[in-house]
């Protein structure tokens, strides 16, 4: 005979947290509001101020409230960068290999690419011509060829115009930073690139969408060949 697992109530605090936050997002509570103290707020939800202490801790660590001097504790706003922190934290603290990033970020950037080409604006396609002269002037660095690739990628998503790719963008863009270093340097990838960087720039100026996202595939293609080929080189390549 085999019985079901009980299933646990959550946590007074958990619950306590929850219904802050709930007011929150509801739009009772605003952004930059201050909080009643422990003893109100222990008050109007009926529990002890311990209660309230660990709830409010589990709220300042998601960063929903912040503490300031001298006005105690205030909701706080969460932008873009953020979210993308906890993010990018969370993939560079884990046991993510480049092979799960990496599909990720296939999946985002071909779409992305295709999108780009759809609704760029004429300062966009500027802005991403701009970054892929620069990074083809730096290439001979590998930092800055590094960071203007990063660029790059960045400056298509933000030609979606919809934030949310690139904050998703961001929140793997900076773990690839060591792989882009490493297939420009020792993986001799700087002139593909360039090149590769150009028919997706050509794609997008075109306003051609299926190109765009079929140069992007090719691009991120040879990007794994060449970052699997260096992984069995050197395995600590493959971590993020």
């Amino acid at each position: 005979m085999r019985f079901d697992q009980v299933e646990r109530e959550p946590k007074l605090a958990d619950k306590v947290a929850d219904l802050i936050l709930e007011r929150i997002l509801s739009g009772q509570v605003r952004v930059g509001d201050r909080l009643p103290s422990e003893r109100e707020l222990g008050e109007q939800f009926g529990v002890s101020r311990t209660v309230i202490r660990e709830a409010v801790r589990a709220l300042l660590a998601k960063g929903v409230l912040e503490v300031r001097a001298g006005s105690g504790l205030r909701v706080a706003a969460v932008g873009p960068a953020t979210v993308s922190e906890s993010m990018n934290l969370y993939v560079r603290a884990g046991t993510l290999g480049f092979r799960k990033v990496h599909e990720v970020r296939r999946m985002l950037e071909v779409h992305i690419a295709g999108l780009a080409a759809e609704r760029a604006s004429d300062e966009d396609v500027a802005r991403l011509a701009a970054v892929h002269e620069q990074m083809a002037a730096s290439i001979a660095d590998i930092e800055a060829a590094a960071m203007h690739d990063l660029e790059f990628h960045r400056a298509i998503a933000r030609a979606t115009h919809n934030e949310l790719f690139l904050v998703l963008m961001d929140s793997i863009g900076h773990t690839l930073i060591d792989i882009r270093r490493a297939n420009i340097g020792r993986g001799g990838t700087g002139a593909s690139t360039i090149e590769e960087h150009r028919e997706i720039l050509a794609a997008v100026q075109a306003r051609d969408p299926e190109r765009a996202r079929e140069a992007m595939r090719m691009h991120l293609d040879n990007v794994e060949r060449v970052s699997n080929r260096l992984a069995s080189e050197d395995p600590s390549i493959g971590v993020p």
